[in-house]
């Protein structure tokens, strides 16, 4: 039987070399990962704008073709939570789950301006909230009149599939948000609402996915507080016009 003192040394030689092939992994794949992490990123960011995308197909683009996309079609600004244009700041920098985190009023938001080649303009805002289990998130399109939803996508971090995940596993559920309205006749901003039972009002409610009412909710929610921050800066944006 081997000694006390030689099983010790097995092991902290053992768990030394592991940290290090995990040290060497994380080196090498590190910058990879967070290129993924980035294109993958701008891919949810265009899916909003799919159907406008000069007829491409957002889903047959090379990586290639989608960083090309952000550099030549794509202005990116941060605002603050009064609605001005923070100078010196990417918007693709700007990380909502830590934003999220500081104080109400000391938060950044990212922006995407999507021009398209017929020179149509769309305003893509980031918005983040809770799920049944975890963090929701997406990105909301709209229209240069600043109160039609132009596309939407949606992502999760736990959400039950079959139920809650369908927010991004199905596509008709972001399917029924284009041509919905988050300001009504009467100039009041509504957001959209995910109406459980079935959407009643066809200018601003899209369906509930059966039997996931809290995911539902946590959209509806997410939905109106996330893009009502965006405000101020569409406010300015009108005056401006």
């Amino acid at each position: 039987m081997h000694s006390t003192n030689y099983i010790i040394r097995f092991v902290l030689i053992m768990t030394t070399l592991a940290a290090l092939v995990l040290a060497s992994l994380n080196t090498i794949l590190g910058p990879k990962h967070a290129m993924n992490e980035k294109i993958y990123n701008k891919r949810a960011i265009l899916a909003a704008v799919k159907d406008h995308l000069d007829g491409a197909k957002l889903e047959e683009m090379s990586d290639k073709q989608v960083e090309e996309i952000f550099k030549s079609s794509i202005k990116q600004e941060v605002l603050n939570m009064s609605g001005d244009v923070v100078e010196g700041q990417v918007a693709e920098t700007i990380d909502l789950a830590k934003e999220k985190k500081k104080p109400e009023s000391d938060r950044l938001l990212p922006l995407y301006i999507y021009a398209n080649q017929a020179g149509e303009q769309y305003y893509i805002v980031s918005v983040r909230g809770s799920g049944l289990w975890d963090e929701i998130w997406g990105s909301i399109a709209l229209e240069k009149d600043l109160r039609t939803v132009a596309g939407a996508s949606f992502d999760h971090k736990g959400e039950t599939p079959g139920l809650g995940a369908e927010i991004k596993d199905n596509p008709a559920f972001p399917d029924q948000f284009p041509g919905k309205k988050i300001i009504d006749d009467q100039g009041t901003y509504t957001s959209v609402i995910v109406k459980k039972g079935g959407a009643t009002n066809p200018v601003n409610e899209v369906d509930a996915i059966s039997g996931a009412t809290v995911t539902s909710n946590g959209v509806t929610e997410m939905l109106y507080r996330g893009i009502n921050y965006y405000q101020p800066y569409f406010s300015k944006l009108e005056k401006k016009s």
